[in-house]
């Protein structure tokens, strides 16, 4: 009888701290983000591209905004619901100066954005100047700015528009950049030489971290890169492909493995960066998980084919890509929507729509996906 009773006692002890440990989210309190600000590219640009170039033309945002809001996409991209989820509102673009608001935080993403300094202009593979490099200048002079005019400023209007010194340290930073690195590297370089400079793609990333780490950061939110082989815009060029080019959900496998090494890369460095960084709260997310998880279930997941595209004319080998007019075979051709986005995971052929942006979103900011395993609200918590 004593033996059972110490082993029921110790039964009950073992599964108390069992209980403990597997639920220290659940304990943690909620984190009180007074901001957000976002470095990036098209995946999390809000217009910054849109404010520094030419605007994003309809049909873009008509599914939710109802007008081109500088999203590449029907509608809300990934940090948008992460806006939602912590109750802060959208974030406007640093680059767009009129009828802003920064209280709440600041987007310095740019659609073409990538972490290495480029090399060619917008104007030829539509990579975008402002590199990760320059987005974390900008950050630094937004900064340095906004603490000028708040000092300045008296109409309490106007200064309410303005962040605080004091929010810089609970802010949560998102970065999810680095795709077009790999889509650069694909187009001049063998797989060998772009996979020997991963390193050198991730460290500038590391260092944006550090630098905001010294200016006050404490908790920030990394993506990793995307399944960028199951991207249509991959396969608008490939006709009869060799065995094994393909994998089983028709994605360029060659592709995808470089993508997969790029984001084991970043994870352990982002482990250092933990050790280096004894106050910040980093959160690795596996936004390629989330994605490539959604392609693969497509059907199952009541989406259509995830290789269609939903907004564009694309047969054979005639591209009018979204929102453009052009001729085939001397007839005028709109590149118009499909009649219902919301089952498409493709919008462009580059980028995804509103529906599955929040199906990835759903799936990544409860911390089902992430290292640590903690959801988004909880992410100002150093596990």
């Amino acid at each position: 009888m004593e033996f059972c009773r110490v082993l029921v006692t110790g039964l009950i002890i073992a599964l108390w701290v069992l209980s403990a440990r597997g639920g220290d989210a659940n304990v943690l309190p909620p984190c009180e983000f007074r901001a957000i600000y976002n470095f990036g590219d098209s995946n999390s640009d809000t217009g910054g591209i849109s404010a520094a170039f030419e605007p994003i033309r309809e049909p873009y945002g008509e599914g939710f905004f109802h007008k081109s809001a500088g999203r590449d996409s029907d509608g809300r991209l990934i940090v948008d619901f992460i806006a939602e989820r912590l109750k802060l509102p959208y974030l406007c673009a640093y680059l767009n100066s009129l009828g802003t608001t920064y209280r709440r935080g600041a987007n310095f993403a740019t659609g073409g954005s990538t972490i290495l300094k480029p090399n060619e202009t917008i104007y030829e593979y539509g990579i975008s100047p402002f590199f990760l490099g320059m987005q974390i200048s900008q950050f630094d002079q937004f900064k340095a700015r906004a603490a000028d005019l708040y000092n300045q400023v008296k109409n309490s209007s106007e200064v309410n528009k303005l962040p605080r010194l004091e929010d810089y340290s609970k802010a949560l930073y998102t970065f999810d950049i680095g795709q077009n690195d790999l889509s650069v590297g694909f187009r001049k370089m063998s797989f060998d030489q772009l996979r020997a400079t991963l390193p050198s793609i991730i460290e500038p990333l590391a260092s944006a971290v550090q630098h905001l780490y010294k200016q006050g950061g404490r908790a920030f939110w990394i993506h990793n890169t995307g399944p960028i082989g199951c991207l249509p815009v991959n396969l608008f060029y490939v006709s009869n492909p060799p065995a094994g080019y393909l994998d089983e959900h028709g994605c360029v496998k060659a592709q995808n493995d470089m993508a997969i090494e790029f984001n084991g890369k970043l994870k352990d460095r982002i482990i250092k960066l933990r050790e280096e960084l004894p106050e910040a709260a980093i959160t690795y997310v596996d936004v390629y998980a989330a994605k490539y998880g959604i392609i693969s279930s497509a059907k199952n997941l009541g989406f259509a084919d995830a290789l269609k595209v939903c907004c564009g004319y694309h047969v054979k080998f005639d591209h009018i890509w979204c929102g453009n007019k052009g001729s085939v075979n001397n007839t005028e051709i709109y590149g118009a929507p499909c009649k219902d986005p919301s089952v498409f995971i493709s919008w462009d052929g580059v980028h995804y729509t509103q529906a599955a942006n929040q199906w990835v979103a759903d799936h990544t900011q409860n911390g089902s996906l992430t290292d640590p395993p903690i959801p988004i609200s909880q992410a100002c918590h150093r596990q």
